[in-house]
């Protein structure tokens, strides 16, 4: 695997996603909607020097948001042919995928950088009465929305090598992160106990990223995204390899 590599096609990738009006259509929808699951609890609470609410809605809204920035990763080149060009060049399939992944990772992390302003406009009207945001507690939060974005973003672009309709990419991708986000609550509803619950909780991304939004990171919350991550980009490499040339 070369390095050298997997960059050209990072380049590649990244120039084509800040290229694209998609992606920033697609990063203002989602600075617009997850600023007014921020906002709107402001203003209604009477002491709201927290970032919970946004920690606790974020999660869900990448669901739709990652696989709108990877559906066309893989789909739209199978449909326009350039995949089978791609596929001719002395590029090894993983080089290929990690290159497409880190670029999609790289456009997400930016977009959630630039909601770094919430938390710091916050801090400073808290501090004009006196009150002092838990930066700690931020930390943490971006900790687990850097995780759990590493992991969908990973599952998107699985689910955009699996098609070339990028509509149906966008709705494989998003099946399987909402059901991976619904695990435990779902596990709740259907009554389960034991052993079966602590199963189901372990395969909810739900469950790990309450875990480490409230500063409670362990290494196997960590293990775990990790883990879905390299699962994910296996299956897509796999499938890569599995394509015929011409």
């Amino acid at each position: 695997m070369s390095i050298s590599r997997i960059w050209w096609i990072f380049q590649k990738e990244v120039s084509a996603l800040f290229g694209s009006l998609v992606a920033y259509v697609v990063v203002v929808l989602f600075l617009i909607i997850v600023g007014g699951m921020f906002w709107v609890p402001f203003f209604e609470e009477v002491s709201p020097v927290t970032m919970r609410s946004f920690f606790m809605q974020a999660p869900l809204f990448l669901c739709f948001f990652v696989p709108a920035l990877t559906m066309h990763m893989f789909a739209s080149e199978e449909q326009s042919g350039t995949l089978e060009l791609m596929m001719t060049l002395p590029i090894a399939r993983v080089e290929l995928v990690l290159g497409k992944f880190l670029a999609a990772y790289v456009l997400l992390l930016a977009a959630l950088g630039m909601t770094l302003t919430y938390p710091l406009t916050l801090h400073i009207l808290a501090s004009q009465q006196g009150v002092w945001l838990d930066f700690g507690e931020c930390l943490a939060g971006y900790l687990g929305l850097m995780l759990l974005g590493g992991a969908y973003t990973a599952i998107g672009v699985m689910g955009s090598s699996l098609t070339r309709d990028q509509v149906v990419s966008v709705l494989v991708s998003f099946a399987l992160c909402f059901a991976l986000f619904m695990c435990d609550q779902l596990g709740e509803v259907l009554g389960l106990g034991g052993d079966a619950l602590l199963g189901v909780q372990y395969l909810s991304t739900s469950y790990h990223f309450k875990a480490i939004s409230r500063g409670l990171l362990s290494m196997a919350d960590v293990v775990y995204f990790l883990s879905v991550m390299v699962c994910a980009l296996a299956v897509t490499t796999a499938r890569q390899g599995t394509r015929r040339i011409g």
